[in-house]
């Protein structure tokens, strides 16, 4: 019976090799066929929207085919994740997110609409910021170590807000408090906006904000910002110290990413990976990361940006357990 092996071995590689033919025609086809949909999971004008916008718009140049930009907001960036994570794995749909959606939503979502690993893959990072930690100048304090001192001195009198329940700002606090032994009720705001309101009225002391939104009331005096979050001081607060330099070791960057569906081809994403970091790395992009208070870190490819978005996970997830996060 042996001797009929041979020859189902070679129909069944002949037809493997058909099939990565067929598949290298498709990949070879991308992206003539039809435009390309990035997914972006915030709102129109939110700052992850901006920059979509704007590589969308440069990269149809580079591609010569139409991206079509697609607003998918709510649920911290769930939905437009989950939309992408479900999509066709064919090139034609990728996702422009935030880091805290990728690495938090695991963590505050009991049940997750896919898996984050498996369902949807790093294409390129793009920028590399942090969130601040605000006060309202009638506060006094001018750094981190006087909000500690003040905290100690009188226990649970300090509110702080955030812009919701397991955001990275309330995870970043939970964990200054453990680490200096302080108490401090939290607030979750609505929006990043609603908290800057807040602060500048004073019905609110201390915040932790997006890394953008306060600049103009920083520039003018009428807040003051403490310390920031990330490796790297912000190019648009060049003064301005990072927690870590000021004593609170807490290097997880904050930016936003393209991921594709899982399974997307390799040559596909690689490709994407190019463009963009391309794009990213002009001087005027790299200008208006700036205005925004981020910086465009060196070039990683998707291999190396993967590595960047399981460490953040790991780093996220290991706050949250630190400090015991209960999401009311």
């Amino acid at each position: 019976m042996t001797h009929h092996h041979p020859t189902r071995r070679s129909v069944l590689a002949a037809s493997l090799a058909t099939l990565s033919a067929e598949a290298f025609a498709q990949a070879g086809a991308w992206p003539a066929e039809r435009p390309i949909r990035f997914i972006v999971a915030g709102p129109a004008g939110g700052g992850n929207d901006t920059f979509a916008r704007l590589i969308a718009a440069q990269l149809q140049a580079g591609l010569k085919q139409a991206v079509v930009v697609e607003n998918k907001p709510g649920a911290n960036g769930l939905l437009g994740n989950d939309a992408v994570a479900k999509s066709a794995k064919d090139g034609y749909t990728f996702l422009f997110t935030a880091s805290s959606s990728i690495a938090i939503n695991p963590i505050i979502v009991p049940k997750m609409p896919y898996d984050t690993e498996k369902d949807l893959v790093p294409v390129v990072q793009i920028g590399a910021g942090g969130i601040l930690l605000m006060t309202n100048p009638a506060s006094g304090f001018k750094n981190l170590q006087d909000l500690v001192r003040h905290a100690k001195a009188h226990p649970d009198t300090l509110v702080y807000g955030s812009w919701g329940n397991g955001s990275t700002g309330h995870l970043v606090m939970e964990g200054i408090k453990e680490h200096y032994g302080l108490e401090m009720q939290h607030v979750a705001y609505k929006s990043t906006a609603a908290e800057v309101m807040d602060l500048l009225s004073g019905n609110l002391r201390v915040a932790f904000t997006d890394i953008t939104s306060p600049l103009p009331h920083i520039k003018s005096g009428k807040l003051v910002a403490l310390g920031a979050t990330g490796s790297a001081r912000g190019p648009a607060l060049p003064e301005l110290p990072t927690l870590a330099e000021q004593g609170y070791k807490f290097d997880a960057e904050g930016w936003f990413g393209v991921f594709a569906p899982g399974g997307t081809p390799m040559a596909i994403v690689q490709r994407m990976n190019d463009e963009i970091g391309r794009i990213i790395g002009s001087p005027e992009m790299r200008q208006r990361f700036a205005d925004q208070n981020m910086l465009v870190p060196a070039h990683k490819n998707a291999q190396a940006f993967a590595a960047t978005v399981r460490g953040d996970i790991q780093r996220w997830q290991g706050l949250a357990k630190a400090v015991k996060l209960k999401i009311d």
